[in-house]
């Protein structure tokens, strides 16, 4: 059984991606991705479930009770990083965008969640990880040490053409002293008009092991397994976002042992000259 989705496959007209637990054959993790024209208004609740709006394209006003906040966003995913909005269960909010756009919305199951939260994209940490051709940005939107959210951990990360990212593959599928159940949802997107790449997952028992094409509006499900590499084709650039969630709002991962000695050499490596990414800037 195959766990990537193409681009269309998950879609809710009029938005592009509509995934939720249920959809996804899991507890936690879900992804919806809507499109806004200029000037429209979406209202929205999640009742069971805890949110990061992270705009891909355009800028967006947030309404709610706890919060009101306007979202800068950006030109596109290859720009520079976003300022996002945090809701845990059960608030009503509304989202109007002046530009029109795309905004991702990331959700987790839980049993409240946290306080509403604006994060401004100055607070966002980021890491150049790798070394050479397997450099890559990884931007902690809502990583597991900021505080307060129940269970929903968001990142998105940028791979330059030709290069490898998610190596060595890890895993975070079961409990251990280093490692934390964890549901992945892998969203992609490729710059350039026919763009791709590749992405793995594969298990230990090898009962599951697929390497697929990956292109823009892409997802890939990873209930289990090892995942990695993803492999930006040459000419394209690659992004992905990444939401993860579980029993526990941890993330710790378990290394292939058979890849684990390429991270000191990769970290002896300098980070490819292209990062980090700001194109629009």
């Amino acid at each position: 059984m195959s766990w990537h989705r193409p681009a269309g496959t998950l879609q809710s007209p009029p938005d592009p991606l509509r995934v939720g637990p249920g959809e996804a054959g899991w507890e936690y993790s879900g992804l919806h991705v809507l499109s806004l024209q200029p000037g429209e208004k979406r209202s929205l609740r999640f009742d069971s479930e805890e949110v990061l709006i992270v705009p891909l394209s355009g800028s967006y006003r947030v309404r709610s009770e706890p919060l009101t906040a306007d979202l800068a966003g950006r030109e596109h995913v290859f720009g520079p990083i976003t300022d996002r909005v945090y809701f845990g269960c059960g608030v009503p909010f509304e989202l109007e965008s002046s530009t029109g756009g795309e905004v991702a919305i990331a959700t987790a199951r839980a049993d409240a969640g946290g306080e509403a939260m604006y994060l401004d994209a100055g607070s966002t940490s980021v890491e150049l990880r790798g070394g050479g051709q397997a450099s890559r940005q990884i931007n902690g939107l809502l990583p597991a040490e900021v505080t307060g959210p129940e269970r929903l951990i968001v990142v998105e990360v940028l791979t330059p053409a030709g290069n490898w990212s998610s190596f060595p593959p890890h895993k975070h599928d079961e409990w251990g002293n280093d490692e934390v159940p964890l549901e992945e949802i892998y969203y992609f997107r490729i710059d350039g008009e026919g763009g791709f790449g590749f992405h793995r997952t594969y298990t230990a028992d090898s009962s599951h092991d697929e390497t697929v094409t990956v292109r823009d509006g892409d997802v890939y499900l990873i209930p289990r397994g090892y995942h990695g590499p993803c492999v930006a084709a040459p000419g394209y650039d690659m992004y992905y976002l990444n939401v993860m969630a579980g029993p526990e709002r941890a993330w710790r991962i378990c290394t292939d042992p058979a890849h684990a000695w390429i991270t000191a050499e990769l970290e002896s490596t300098p980070i490819d000259s292209r990062l980090p990414v700001r194109r629009s800037e």
